[in-house]
């Protein structure tokens, strides 16, 4: 369904603004199926995206800040996310003994095993974009890749 017809506004002031809420919306659009899908897993998308740092790193820890670097979501606090993470046994901190600011995140093997279905369950969101061709996803890649410099 066109833009014009999903937020029923005729006209825009030009290309760009219509492009702008384009993006805008289609991103909510996303977030929203990602966020029904993740609901039987009880966690957030911001939660499922350092659950996929981590286990990318696996066996390795990650800090926060590299978690805060790595995330989709810049405004998300990483802190609160692990320790929400950590008290679902899903994470693990440990306090590096000679160095008392620094902070090794590890992924727990039920962290890796609800990584893993939440994954496979969020597969059905590429379904979503199944009607651009692959070549068009390429070029929509490339495109939004230069809007952000």
């Amino acid at each position: 369904m066109k833009i014009e017809e999903e937020i029923e506004q005729k006209q825009f002031a030009n290309e760009y603004v219509k492009v702008g809420i384009n993006i805008m919306f289609t991103a909510s659009f996303l977030i929203h199926k990602n966020t029904q899908l993740l609901k039987p897993f009880g966690i957030s998308i911001q939660q499922f995206n350092i659950l996929r740092i981590l286990r990318g790193l696996h066996p390795e820890p990650a800090t926060i800040k590299l978690l805060t670097r790595r995330m989709i979501d810049k405004t998300s606090n990483a802190s609160r996310l692990v320790e929400r993470l950590r008290q679902k046994g899903l994470v693990e901190r440990h306090e590096c003994e000679f160095d008392r600011r620094k902070v090794d995140i590890f992924i727990t093997k039920s962290g890796l095993e609800l990584v893993n279905e939440a994954s496979i369950t969020l597969e059905a969101t590429d379904q979503i974009l199944h009607p651009i061709s692959e070549e068009e996803a390429k070029t929509l890649n490339t495109i939004l890749d230069k809007l952000r410099g």
